[in-house]
């Protein structure tokens, strides 16, 4: 049963009663009168061949309020770039399935390197780049959702319930982040957020003191989930990480660029399930390891930019009062799993804490050793300005590729 509670200053919307799908959907279909919207999606070829993507697909097949669809295409061969073609011709919307590996496209990301304007690493947070500067060049929507396409669990009320917020012209909301239950399979999921997001951010007001930051990321009931929505006015000016910070530095840019009365959280769904991370222990550049250290690295830049001071002495006060703190959360959620029925490796849990905080130190490290790194990619406003040709190049290229092949 959904509660009411307000625990933050960003507002959130649950989900109170058995509001039918059609009515929802009846009331975008009229918002979308005056006000356009879209679907970004970004994807790997692999995800074709899963269960989630197609049903995903036959989902999306009958909403009627969404008017434009851009599908971002990471590790695909030319064959494998023409069978994704086909795959999403089944879509009734108007859509655009974006190369990210094609030669046109590549060549030009070679051009924006010239420049150092580029994303330097691969990875969803290029993919999704590119799908909005996409969406900005073609101008079309006015509300965008975005949402991840290994979502076992997908019915088309979760987008309904994700782009409502910035749809409605009752609303003054610029974005929305979605949230959801981890329960799936009789078990508790979200081990991240729950084991490290809201432990570090605590953690990190005992060391350095209440930040309001700090205090409106703890407001985010699933900080992690990788479906928002936004008005278009937002998107020139985000920049994005290219890691696994790419959620975390949307909520930061958003806080930085808006009030909180134009940012909220929604209940998008009951039950949500997803392809799961290994934790990868014998190795950080891989699996939730990788994560929790691009994750701790995002915030400590970020807390540097508002003038906090790190050093050693900092990172070792926060490693040890994470551990304490995140021990006190595996006890609760052990509580919480077995009121509910639910199953939970408590030796799993701590094995990860303790790796978490290990990596706490390590992210430290990194953040101490390379003070020059450029994390995030360049908000597209920057790119317009040294650039102001992209947006045409970007849709010629695009629109080249899907002619050519589909053809």
């Amino acid at each position: 049963m959904g509660d009411f509670h307000q625990n933050s200053s960003v507002a959130t919307l649950h989900n109170l009663g058995n509001r039918k799908l059609e009515d929802i959907e009846s009331e975008l279909l009229e918002f979308s009168k005056t006000r356009l919207m879209g679907l970004v999606l970004p994807s790997l070829y692999s995800e074709l061949q899963t269960k989630a993507l197609p049903q995903i697909i036959d989902e999306l097949k009958g909403v009627k309020y969404i008017e434009d669809i851009v599908i971002g295409l990471d590790r695909a061969t030319e064959d494998e770039y023409r069978h994704a073609l086909k795959f999403f011709s089944q879509l009734p919307q108007d859509h655009r399935v974006l190369w990210n590996d094609g030669p046109r496209l590549r060549a030009l990301d070679a051009k924006l390197k010239e420049k150092n304007l580029a994303p330097q690493q691969e990875g969803k947070g290029r993919n999704v780049w590119y799908c909005l500067g996409y969406t900005l060049a073609k101008n079309k929507v006015q509300a965008i959702a975005l949402h991840d396409c290994d979502i076992l669990t997908y019915d088309r009320s979760l987008l309904a319930r994700l782009i409502y917020p910035v749809a409605s012209p009752s609303f003054s909301y610029q974005f929305a982040k979605g949230y959801y239950s981890r329960v799936a399979d009789g078990k508790l999921n979200g081990r991240v957020t729950r084991l490290l997001i809201t432990p570090l951010i605590r953690s990190l007001e005992q060391v350095i003191g209440p930040m309001d930051y700090l205090s409106y990321l703890d407001g985010f009931r699933y900080p992690l989930a990788g479906e928002f929505s936004f008005r278009r006015e937002v998107i020139p000016d985000i920049r994005l990480s290219s890691d696994w910070g790419l959620e975390i530095g949307v909520l930061s840019e958003m806080h930085r660029n808006y009030a909180s009365n134009k940012i909220c959280q929604v209940d998008i769904a009951d039950i949500y399930d997803h392809k799961h991370q290994d934790v990868s222990h014998d190795d950080a550049n891989a699996g939730l390891s990788k994560m929790s250290i691009d994750i701790s690295k995002l915030l400590f830049r970020k807390l540097a930019t508002m003038g906090v001071v790190f050093g050693p002495h900092v990172f070792r006060s926060l490693k040890a009062a994470y551990f304490r703190n995140a021990l006190d959360f595996v006890e609760r959620y052990k509580n919480d799993a077995l009121i509910n029925g639910l199953k939970i490796d408590v030796h799993a849990e701590e094995m990860a804490v303790e790796l978490f905080a290990e990596n706490i130190i390590h992210a430290g490290d990194r953040f101490m050793q390379a003070p020059m790194e450029m994390p995030f990619i360049h908000s597209w406003s920057r790119v317009v300005a040294a650039f102001p040709d992209i947006y045409s190049e970007l849709i010629e290229a695009v629109d080249a590729d899907n002619k050519e092949f589909l053809d």
